[in-house]
């Protein structure tokens, strides 16, 4: 899953976009101050202000997985619980989004590391879950109060061809992962801990070179919609209403590269795809009664695309239920410093556009970074 889904309402906070920077320690590391959370708050027609920088207590490895949430965000009473991966530190860093403060930093198991693509958390009200891709396991943490965190069990995991743990996505007592290898399994989280539903399966876009990669469950839990690594942009759709997966059926949606996460908008009715290595955002329609998907829009590669960043991450939604809003993008940057794109999008029954702000994107060179995931909390 993405960006994590809002759970309830932190009654007394605002609108936010939160990035995990992933900084690693520089050599020599005079004056590291550690890796860091940035914090904007959402303005008007897509602005992002109140800029504010959280250093999370760990270290990351710039850069990693592009189908990897390395964000986690879990409303709780009058507070927001933000949850940001460390893989160079293999801890899960707790920020109060009231606060602006670090909770705490929390460990798995001595062996589990995501040193080699990073971390991917994906949560709910009750759990949070840490793919750790070196290890290739995944830690099981339950939510306290006061945003802490308990671990409680690690579950080790490879694909059909040997593939590690990479994008996740909950819903009920669901939870689908992909492995980057073409195989994608689901498993019972009913009681908490991941219970292997013994469906792993080669997708059918795999035998075509179409890997999946990121993953996002519908919000009625009957399909999970994959975004696969590619050479064309291309998603694929699981019906998994009984619990399992179901063979996946792929669809072609445009010619980015490297279509690598999706998102869905809030009725379910567009899916958003981030190709990684092109740039480029793409809106493909979604019917959720039949699962098909059909073509939309797409962007160019957005403004400064291999000249001032190199990668796109998953994107942020703030969508109104007619659709029509805002999407943030993650740009890894190539010159030391990462960016955020913003992109305006319109739907008008199958007819859909998406636009670049000319403000687009968004850089602050006072903090260099190695972005590739972004959060969004859309308070009352």
């Amino acid at each position: 899953m993405g960006v994590a889904a809002t759970i309830a309402s932190g009654a007394s906070v605002g609108s936010f976009i939160v990035t995990n920077n992933d900084v690693p320690i520089p050599h020599p590391a005079q004056r590291y101050p550690g890796s860091s959370a940035t914090f904007y708050s959402l303005g008007p027609q897509g602005t992002l202000t109140n800029r504010s920088v959280v250093y999370t207590g760990g270290d990351g490895i710039a850069g990693g997985s592009f189908s990897y949430s390395r964000i986690a965000i879990v409303p709780q009473g009058a507070d927001v619980c933000v949850f940001v991966s460390d893989a160079a530190t293999n801890d899960i860093a707790s920020i109060s989004a009231t606060s602006r403060a670090v909770i705490g930093n929390y460990l798995a198991t001595a062996s589990d590391s995501g040193g080699s693509n990073g971390i991917g958390l994906v949560a709910n009200a009750n759990y949070l879950y840490a793919g750790f891709s070196y290890s290739t396991t995944i830690a099981t943490f339950e939510i306290q109060s006061g945003c802490t965190l308990s671990f409680v069990s690690d579950l080790f995991t490879v694909g059909l061809s040997g593939g590690t743990v990479g994008g996740m996505a909950i819903h009920g007592s669901t939870m689908v992962v992909t492995y980057g290898d073409g195989s994608v399994a689901s498993f019972n989280i009913a009681a908490g801990t991941p219970v292997a539903n013994n469906d792993a399966e080669n997708s059918s876009g795999s035998s075509s070179d179409h890997r999946p990669n990121g993953v996002v469950i519908s919000a009625d839990g009957h399909y999970a919609i994959f975004g696969d690594a590619s050479t064309i942009a291309t998603i694929e759709v699981s019906d998994i209403s009984s619990g399992k997966l179901k063979p996946t059926i792929a669809y072609n949606v445009g010619q980015g590269w490297n279509s690598s996460n999706v998102q869905l908008s809030p009725d379910n009715s567009v899916i958003f795809v981030t190709s990684s290595s092109g740039g480029e955002i793409t809106a493909a329609f979604f019917d959720k009664v039949t699962g098909r998907v059909s073509p939309g829009c797409a962007t160019p590669p957005l403004n400064g695309f291999y000249d001032s960043w190199s990668y796109a991450g998953g994107a942020a939604l703030q969508l109104s239920a007619s659709d029509s809003g805002y999407i943030y993008v993650p740009e890894f940057g190539g010159n030391g410093f990462s960016s955020i794109g913003v992109v305006q999008f319109t739907a008008t029954g199958r007819q859909c556009t998406l636009t670049e702000l000319a403000t687009s994107p968004v850089v602050d060179n006072t903090d260099a970074s190695s972005m590739l995931s972004i959060g969004i909390y859309q308070g009352n």
